[in-house]
């Protein structure tokens, strides 16, 4: 059902989070039919009828604090089940960043991305580096290592397809990584509120075949064909 609603999912650990919102989803959804449901059963069961006044339940015997006592204990079960699925998919993204050749660093700036890659050397700042602004290229089917960055405000860097969303914060380093299943072309988007600009701040990530990538790379740095062989 969700499928038709989020975007398509080309992330290697994007089918964890969406189970995470899949099981909050239908826990949320049952249990509010359930809850409407009794809510009308006890306005039509209890109600003022002639010769009759409403009931009124203190809840002072066990049969009628079951009512309340029963569902917090199943709500406290299911928050646990929740709070446990989203662990395991929080362990599996933040607890340990798997080994990555491929290493960019992205910086928000209002109200743009700045994609600066460390060129062959693999050391950021020095004369081999490449800076874009707006599109990232990377390798499908190789983790990406990103190093995130503001240099004014709060941003966000979001990549729905990825499930990829993590705020860039001033003065702070923040690691995030990806693996995308599928080539293609995909948004960045920001998901902070970060002035008045923040509709235009606007990136895109370019998913290259390892064929292209290399060519991509070749073309940034020819030098590098040349000191392969």
């Amino acid at each position: 059902m969700l499928d038709h609603w989020f975007p398509k999912n080309i992330s290697t650990y994007g089918g964890e989070i969406d189970s995470v919102f899949y099981l909050i989803f239908y826990i949320v959804g049952i249990g509010f039919l359930l809850g409407e449901a009794a809510i009308f059963y006890f306005l039509i069961r209890y109600r003022r009828r002639d010769g009759k006044k409403a009931a009124f339940v203190n809840g002072e015997r066990w049969s009628q604090a079951a009512w309340i006592i029963i569902p917090t204990a199943i709500v406290l079960v299911l928050d646990l089940w929740i709070d446990f699925a989203g662990a395991q998919a929080y362990d599996a993204i933040k607890g340990e960043m798997p080994v990555s050749e491929t290493i960019v660093q992205v910086t928000g700036k209002q109200f743009n991305w700045i994609i600066n890659y460390p060129g062959p050397d693999g050391i950021f700042g020095t004369e081999d580096d490449l800076t874009k602004e707006n599109d990232l290229y990377v390798p499908v089917n190789k983790a990406v290592k990103t190093i995130l960055k503001s240099e004014d405000v709060i941003h966000s860097f979001f990549v729905p397809v990825l499930r990829l969303k993590q705020d860039m914060v001033p003065g702070r380093t923040i690691e995030a990584w990806f693996e995308a299943t599928e080539t293609g072309k995909y948004e960045i988007a920001c998901a902070e509120l970060c002035g008045y600009g923040h509709y235009t701040m606007r990136g895109f990530l370019h998913i290259l075949s390892e064929e292209d990538y290399a060519a991509w790379v070749s073309e940034n740095w020819p030098d590098t064909n040349s000191e392969s062989n």
